[in-house]
């Protein structure tokens, strides 16, 4: 799947922004996300910048990472995943692995409220309501897409563990503002940021609102946003034109 590449500059907030994606190489559950990202991103870091790492690269470090072939779906998982709303831009739950995975994530208990307050809410013409009473874990939980980075297109992956102390600890071992993500061509949230960011998560998650990292094998789970002097941005938007 080849994506158009996204402009590297946005203006939000009245301030202007470069988005540097950082390609890694493919990580895993082998690899410290701390590591990573001060390998990959302390080169070009500079005073001011922000980090920004993928939720599911996050997620993938810890082992969050399930193969589809050791999930066993249990029949309740097999049985709602078939009442998922298949949409254009991912698998969400509407497979029976992932919904499986939502029950171990957070119990049957809550699961099947979610589903009957769902079907509830539908009776009176309103959405959202699964994912709000099964929880942001659930909603995080990333099926296998046509666009998925092998081999990760074979796996289930779920929400990081404690993204606040990761981007924390982060930002302390590379000396600046760190934000666990989750952006997509559909949407976007920053999960965590660690607390010398000056910018709240909303501002960030405008600053990222086009999914600058791309979706599909660009292979770039980490990146910096930098402010720029409007000066600045007008010469590299010249340059860029030539």
């Amino acid at each position: 799947m080849t994506e158009k590449a996204k402009n590297p500059l946005i203006k939000a907030n009245e301030q202007f922004y470069l988005r540097i994606p950082i390609k890694t190489h493919v990580l895993s559950k082998d690899d410290n996300i701390i590591e990573a990202v001060e390998k990959y991103a302390t080169p070009i870091l500079q005073e001011g910048d922000i980090v920004f790492v993928s939720e599911k690269a996050t997620a993938i470090t810890q082992g969050r990472a399930i193969k589809l072939v050791d999930i066993r779906p249990r029949f309740l998982a097999t049985f709602l995943s078939k009442y998922v709303k298949k949409v254009s831009y991912g698998i969400g739950l509407g497979m029976p692995e992932t919904m499986e995975m939502a029950f171990r994530e957070v119990g049957t208990l809550r699961i099947l409220l979610a589903a009957v307050v769902s079907v509830i809410g539908k009776l009176f013409g309103r959405s959202g309501d699964f994912y709000r009473i099964a929880g942001r874990k659930v909603a995080m939980i990333d099926g296998p897409t046509p666009y998925t980075l092998p081999p990760y297109n074979q796996y289930v992956v779920l929400g990081p563990e404690n993204p606040e102390k990761v981007a924390s600890a982060i930002a302390n071992q590379i000396n600046a503002v760190c934000a666990i993500v989750d952006i997509n061509d559909v949407g976007r949230e920053v999960i965590a940021v660690s607390n010398n960011s000056l910018l709240t998560k909303e501002e960030i998650a405008d600053i990222l609102k086009d999914n600058p990292l791309g979706q599909g094998s660009q292979q770039t789970p980490i990146g910096i946003i930098r402010f720029l002097e409007a000066e600045q941005a007008a010469a590299l938007t010249q340059e860029s034109a030539v």
